[in-house]
């Protein structure tokens, strides 16, 4: 298993979410405790526009979570500062953990994944999906 010491904190917030940064606050403390580092936050905000107030209750990107300019950013930062994994503060399904670690070349976490963990953090097995015939 391989250990992860530095990080991208990524998180999808409402517009009316107001205490946003301390719940990133939150998980990086979370993570400094399992001797983990975030080098960079990136927080994608839904429903600042009026046409985003429109989308507020439409499902989040079924592979990305986040928008693909953020994504984009995500994968700049993490590519540049060399991370060991992205962790998302929101909950995953498994088909976006596949398709979030492809796009940004490393293990994707979430926010409840910290919660098992004890001492140190691991980066997840990685799992081989065959493709149906």
């Amino acid at each position: 298993m391989t250990e992860i010491r530095e990080v991208v904190l990524v998180a999808l917030f409402s517009a009316k979410e107001r205490d946003h940064e301390a719940r990133l606050d939150a998980v990086e403390a979370r993570l400094a405790a399992l001797g983990a580092r975030v080098r960079q936050r990136f927080v994608q905000r839904r429903g600042v526009s009026d046409g985003g107030v429109r989308l507020m209750t439409a499902p989040l990107s079924r592979r990305f979570v986040i928008r693909p300019g953020k994504l984009a950013e995500v994968a700049a930062a993490a590519e540049r500062d060399g991370v060991d994994a992205v962790v998302f503060l929101n909950d995953l399904s498994d088909y976006q953990r596949r398709w979030l670690t492809a796009r940004l070349g490393r293990p994707v976490l979430a926010a409840v994944d910290l919660d098992g963990a004890t001492g140190r953090l691991v980066a997840p097995p990685t799992t081989r999906h065959r493709r149906r015939k």
